[in-house]
């Protein structure tokens, strides 16, 4: 927080360096980059929040209404495997499974007569990978509460709706959604609370200068003025801001 309000050397240290005041914080509103930053931060995480918070609660439905338990966890376990492997790993995957030379994608585009789409390259489809590759990391994690808390639903319910002449559809809509919605509503306060706190790992291993417009983040603009232009001062009056919404 200090190094915030301070022109830090490195030689002087923290307290050595001279008081700078809110010169740091006047330098960075001022620049349009910044707010092109903090807008593509919250379009970002507003998407992933949109499309990427109903995907676990479905998958938790659509796995709890599926009787052969064999099958039950083999597809619990596939669906887990993603959340274990890092960004690093996995953005050399999709940079070569969306590439637009060998990427099975493009060459299945190509063989119906289409032209080939480099998807982190172009600032129209960046944006939709990010939000995609998202959900599909985090997906079969995120069901892990919403299916502990399934187990809690009284069996009884569904007899009783059963014997009323109920589907499956309307067990599904008039009692499991309902029993879920407590635990749904914790979860998405905390979401919304992390809104500002942008994946950084896989932003980093994914985008390029040329979609920088579009995909440059909070954490990576404070990367990239703090460790490589060695701007520490101002990079970290950009954290600070970011901390202070993110409490807000």
């Amino acid at each position: 927080m200090q190094i915030a309000f301070k022109k830090y050397m490195f030689r002087m240290g923290i307290w050595g360096s001279p008081w700078i005041g809110f010169e740091n914080f006047e330098k960075l509103f001022a620049m349009s980059s910044f707010w092109e930053v903090l807008r593509n931060t919250f379009i970002i995480s507003g998407l992933k929040l949109l499309f990427g918070f109903p995907a676990p609660i479905v998958l938790a439905l659509l796995l709890n209404e599926i009787r052969n338990v064999v099958f039950k966890r083999m597809v619990q376990t596939i669906s887990y495997l993603p959340h274990f492997l890092s960004w690093v790993i996995l953005s050399g995957i999709f940079i070569q499974f969306l590439s637009p030379s060998i990427g099975p994608i493009n060459i299945l585009i190509k063989a119906m007569g289409g032209r080939p789409v480099y998807f982190l390259g172009e600032e129209e489809w960046f944006r939709t990978v990010l939000v995609v590759t998202h959900i599909w990391k985090s997906v079969g994690w995120g069901t892990i509460v919403y299916l502990a808390a399934l187990t809690g639903i009284n069996p009884e319910y569904y007899e009783a709706a059963y014997i009323d002449g109920a589907t499956r559809w309307h067990c599904a809509r008039y009692i499991t959604l309902p029993s879920l919605a407590p635990v749904i509503t914790i979860m998405l306060i905390f979401a919304v609370g992390g809104i500002i706190d942008d994946d950084f790992n896989q932003i980093y291993n994914l985008y390029s200068e040329a979609v920088y417009s579009v995909g440059d983040v909070l954490s990576t603009y404070t990367y990239r003025r703090g460790l490589v232009k060695m701007d520490y001062g101002f990079a970290s009056a950009v954290d600070l801001f970011k901390n202070v919404i993110a409490f807000v």
